[in-house]
């Protein structure tokens, strides 16, 4: 399985836990409104916002909130201005990471960012030097659990998916960015409910580690997640599940 399949499986089982609640509405808010800010605050002609909608309900979040959010988007109530950035480097073992955030203060993130690279064991790394090793993809993952395995595949792969992956417990999905819509739509409308739905960053090659370096590895995507202008953390790294059980435990 791929370091980003492994992470999902982490970052799901953290989202279950009421504490992070708040963490977790934060980011997909900052996701909305700049989604609206950018491309409007309709869903049928803003795909972005369509996306980051899907996740919010997916993960429970309230109306109210959705609409207030949008409207702070498309300048019908007063906000914040976020700006795009994208961080890179490279964490324990050489492991590539790349870093999506969404912050009204270039320099509080950077240094933060840089920090969290420097007390774990990795190192940031100039604009280029691993954005390459990532394409952009749709993911979508379906929980196994009253699923059938096969017409999922099945279902994907006839709506233009690129590839379906059996990860255990789940199944993930991968897509083109242009056909990501069109396959999650087909999926709903075919019963088939989603545990999260997104446009991700695939690695291209992942990197082995084990023991030590894992657990840092690890460590240091918790930190950058725990950043409140991170929205995404995407690495290359693969391990064994016996040293993820292991770690999970």
């Amino acid at each position: 399985m791929s370091g980003h399949s492994k992470w999902s499986t982490i970052k799901r089982k953290k989202e279950k836990i009421d504490s992070a609640r708040g963490k977790i509405f934060t980011k997909l808010i900052k996701e909305i409104t700049v989604a609206a800010r950018q491309g409007g605050g309709e869903l049928e002609s803003n795909p972005r916002l369509r996306t980051a909608v899907t996740s919010a309900k997916s993960d429970n979040m309230p109306q109210d909130n959705i609409d207030r959010a949008i409207k702070r988007g498309t300048g019908e109530l007063e906000g914040v201005t976020y700006d795009e950035v994208t961080y890179e480097g490279y964490g324990p073992g050489g492991v590539a990471m790349l870093i999506e955030a969404l912050t009204d203060n270039k320099n509080r993130t950077l240094p933060e960012v840089r920090h969290a690279f420097s007390k774990n064991g990795g190192n940031m790394g100039d604009t280029g030097s691993v954005a390459w090793m990532f394409d952009q993809k749709g993911l979508i993952i379906v929980a196994k659990e009253n699923q059938d395995p096969d017409e999922v595949m099945m279902i994907a792969l006839e709506a233009g998916a690129e590839d379906v992956d059996d990860d255990g417990d789940t199944i993930d999905i991968i897509t083109s960015p242009t056909d990501y819509d069109s396959v999650r739509s087909q999926l709903e409308e075919s019963g088939v409910s989603t545990l999260r739905a997104e446009i991700s960053r695939i690695p291209q090659n992942t990197v082995l580690v084990e023991g030590q370096t894992a657990e840092q590895v690890l460590r240091l995507m918790e930190v950058l997640e725990d950043n409140d202008d991170v929205q995404n953390v995407y690495a290359n790294f693969d391990m064994d599940e016996k040293v993820m059980e292991s770690l999970e435990a």
